[in-house]
Formats: structure tokens, sequence, C-alpha cells
């Protein structure tokens, strides 16, 4: 599956994926000590949502699009976050994880990005122009674990690849254990699509025998039932989540359920412990 980020920009995985970062680092973030962040796969850090490679698939409308005008105030910090970069009322522009995670930034933070695609780490550069974020351009497993661990005591690594090549599994699982061996107390965080059902079952196997004793599973189905060759939703695996995070999950879980949720279907969206 090649999940190139700009050609999926705003859509219903982005509203996951940055709603619960933005919570996951404000959880962080009630202890004073400061954070490292991140983004080993950044891609272009702003999308054009008018522009020819959104505009080919049309995924925002199932996403950005519908959580902005949703009333739940639990998806206000979200909001704002796509709000920041659109200087108008219309959401043109789509933050991607590295805009979002500057938004984020205290004083005693600091922001370290990753993007090997040479043409999207130079828009990349571009787009993160005026914030502290520190850019590189190398494989991304190789930066993940070489930034381990951190110079703070704190931090999340994000890990959002294209899935463009086959072995893109077996490598999260072999640096995720080669980083839990140099940053055992260290946050995590790992997207994935969810196409294939009886593959990702596979890999959850794999990642349970890694005996991780804090990984979180978060899955977000679209239908109510498997929709064959498609792209049927989203999931997160978290490293040692804090308890604040996890605590005020639930009710954030289900608000976005229900706004993304398609016509027709009711969705689902579920948080559990991987081994639980």
């Amino acid at each position: 599956m090649n999940y190139r980020h700009s050609f999926h920009a705003g859509n219903s995985a982005d509203v996951v994926k940055h709603s619960l970062l933005i919570a996951l680092v404000r959880a962080l973030q009630r202890k004073q000590g400061a954070l490292t962040l991140i983004d080993t796969h950044a891609g272009c850090g702003l999308y054009d949502l008018e522009g020819e490679e959104a505009g080919r698939t049309g995924e925002a409308a199932q996403g950005v699009l519908r959580a902005l005008p949703d009333p739940n105030p639990l998806l206000d910090d979200y909001r704002a976050a796509v709000q920041a970069v659109n200087p108008g009322a219309d959401a043109r522009l789509y933050p991607g994880s590295p805009h979002v995670l500057a938004q984020l930034l205290r004083p005693q933070d600091s922001l370290i990005l990753n993007e090997k695609h040479p043409e999207d780490a130079r828009v990349l550069r571009g787009a993160m122009r005026g914030t502290p974020a520190a850019v590189h351009e190398r494989d991304a497993y190789e930066l993940w674990l070489a930034m381990l661990p951190p110079r703070t005591p704190r931090g999340v690594v994000v890990v959002d690849p294209p899935y463009e090549q086959l072995d893109e599994r077996a490598r999260i699982t072999a640096t995720l254990a080669a980083a839990m061996r140099k940053w055992a107390h260290g946050v995590t965080v790992i997207w994935y699509p969810l196409k294939d059902r009886a593959a990702h079952v596979r890999w959850k196997e794999q990642l349970r025998k890694l005996g991780i004793p804090k990984l979180l599973c978060v899955e977000h189905w679209l239908y109510d039932a498997d929709q064959p060759g498609l792209y049927n939703g989203a999931g997160l695996f978290i490293v040692n989540p804090p308890y604040a995070f996890t605590e005020d999950l639930p009710p954030l879980l289900e608000a976005l359920r229900a706004a993304l949720a398609p016509e027709g279907h009711s969705g689902a969206i579920t948080a559990a412990w991987l081994g639980a």
C-alpha cells in the first residue's frame, strides 16, 4: 500500500492521528520537564487541500471537513491546530504532523523532523521556516535509533511511514525492539492503515511477542463490515502512553467516531492493550 501523505491529507486517519497526538503531548506537558518530539516520516509538513494530489482523492471531505463543523468541544484542540495554518475562514491548508507538533512546543521542548524523500524534504524545510524544528534527510529507521535516547529525559517518537515497501512492518517491528532496548520508558506512536485484517492480526501478534509492558492499540474502522481491497480505516500503536492520556481517551474516541462515521455506517473506534 502506497500511503504518501500528500494524497491523503486531511482524511479521517489524519483527524484521528492528529487529535490523539495533540492529546498525548498535552498529557505529557502536564509536567514541566522538557520533551523531545521526533517525527521519523515527516512528509511535506503542510498540504494544499485544493492541490492536485489531495484533490485527486478528495479524502478531506470525509475527514477534516467533517470535523471542523462538528460541535463537540472535545475536538476543539484539533480544530484550533487546523485553523492556525489557515488565515481565513476556509480550510484550504492542512497541517501535517510536523506543524501540529510545532504548535505544541513550549520553550523547553524541541522538535526533530526527518524526511528521506528529497523533494518532500525541500518542501518541509520551507513549510517549517520560522519554527525551531531541526530537519533531517535520512533513512527513517536509522534516524529513529540514532536519536535515542534523546537529550531530554522524556520524549515522543512518531513513526508514520507510507507503507510503500513490503518489509515496512518488519522494519518497524525490528526497530521498535531495538529502540526499547535503548529507551525503555520512551513514548512511541506508530501509525498504520487498516486494509487487510488478516495481515494486521499477524503483525499485532509479532508486536505482542516483543513483550512491551505498555502497548496500546487504537483502531478506527470506518465501515460496519470490511470493504475488501479498500482502505477500511487506520490505527495507532502507542508505547508507554501516560496515565492522563489513557484516562481522557474514551470520550475523545467517541467524539471522533461520531464525527467521522461514513453515511450509513456507525463506524467503530477502540482502544485496547496489546496482550490484554
